[in-house]
């Protein structure tokens, strides 16, 4: 079995963003020689997440609405965590509700997925430097 890793890094340079990262982790894929096996993509950092959707914009936007129902960023006082000097409490929350990771079947060297679906990095707590693993194991 070979095994493959690498780490994909990104600046969202806005507070809350998402990012098809499809076409780069297929390039890890094309990159690791494994045609049959499983490929894990998460991300490394406690408000960023990694999840599996269609890219429409509209989707998109009710995301980012649903989300700010669910973990308002403001009053930033809300949140326990914030007590600590933070202000990022919501993103927290966010990245639980999305996700850590998604894993993938890798079948005949492609990406084994349903209609429509792409993986994003989403960002609740953006403006620096942040780190997803694309781990991948198989033949």
């Amino acid at each position: 079995m070979k095994s493959y890793r690498k780490e994909l890094w990104f600046n969202v340079p806005s507070w809350r963003g998402f990012v098809n990262i499809t076409p780069l982790v297929d390039a890890c894929l094309r990159e690791s020689g494994i045609t049959e096996g499983l490929l894990l993509c998460n991300a490394m950092h406690i408000t960023a997440s990694v999840f599996i959707n269609d890219d429409e914009t509209g989707l998109h936007r009710d995301y980012e609405t649903w989300l700010e129902d669910l973990a308002p960023h403001e009053p930033v006082s809300r949140y326990h965590h914030n007590r600590t000097g933070e202000d990022n409490g919501d993103a927290h929350l966010k990245r639980q509700i999305m996700g850590r990771e998604v894993v993938v079947a890798v079948t005949e060297g492609r990406l084994d997925f349903g209609p429509w679906e792409q993986i994003f990095y989403g960002e609740f707590d953006g403006r620096r430097k942040k780190r997803v693993l694309v781990k991948i194991i198989g033949e």
